[in-house]
């Protein structure tokens, strides 16, 4: 298929995905939560939440993107390795000598652009939506495990720094393996998404006393 006719049919699908936005966040539609307002008035850009379905299309759909315009797999867990890198050469040059970081070479590149793209669309999201507030403990965290910021943060500093090293050690995160490897049917990436659901669901269940 030639290259035009592709990218052809991926414009389609861009628009195909929106309206299919704009009709799951209509305030009519099933499983629209707080997207409009008490007279009906809004818009899908500005809904505070997404149909999980429209969501996961737009995912699709900028996977194809990234393969097509960049040639390169959306991932998310190397930008942070790329970081620590960065730090450390400015504080011990001699770090760059590190196998790892001859092979991933310490730098800002496309995916560490993508994780800042993520951070400031998150927050423009927030803003539009009317939904961005400073919140020190989750109400959600609150009732399960009360309302010590100390321990809210030292857990999500722990819980990250296993993240981290849990990615690495898979070759990837649940962008790398369960968005890009799955897209390209590699069997590695989809038993590592599969272990990532499995071990999300059983240890909300434990933190949130759904079990044990």
């Amino acid at each position: 298929m030639k290259l035009h006719v592709v990218r052809l049919i991926v414009v389609v699908l861009v628009f195909v995905g929106f309206a299919m936005a704009d009709y799951a966040t209509a305030p009519n539609a099933a499983g629209a939560v707080e997207t409009y307002d008490e007279n009906g008035q809004g818009h899908f850009l500005t809904a505070r939440r997404w149909s999980p379905y429209v969501a996961g299309f737009g995912i699709g759909v900028l996977a194809w993107l990234s393969f097509l315009i960049s040639n390169k797999t959306i991932g998310v867990s190397g930008a942070y390795a790329k970081s620590a890198g960065m730090l450390e050469g400015m504080v011990r040059p001699k770090s760059r000598e590190k196998a790892y970081y001859k092979r991933f070479t310490p730098k800002i590149d496309w995916e560490w652009m993508l994780v800042a793209g993520l951070i400031v669309g998150a927050f423009v999201s927030a803003t539009t939506s009317g939904d961005f507030r400073v919140e020190w403990i989750p109400p959600t965290w609150q009732a399960a495990a009360g309302g010590n910021a100390f321990a809210r943060w030292l857990t999500a500093l722990i819980g990250g720094m296993i993240l981290a090293i849990g990615a690495r050690m898979a070759g990837g995160c649940t962008s790398g393996h369960g968005i890009s490897g799955t897209l390209q049917l590699v069997l590695i990436s989809w038993i590592a998404t599969l272990c990532f659901f499995v071990a999300g669901i059983v240890t909300a269940f434990i933190i949130y006393r759904v079990i044990l």
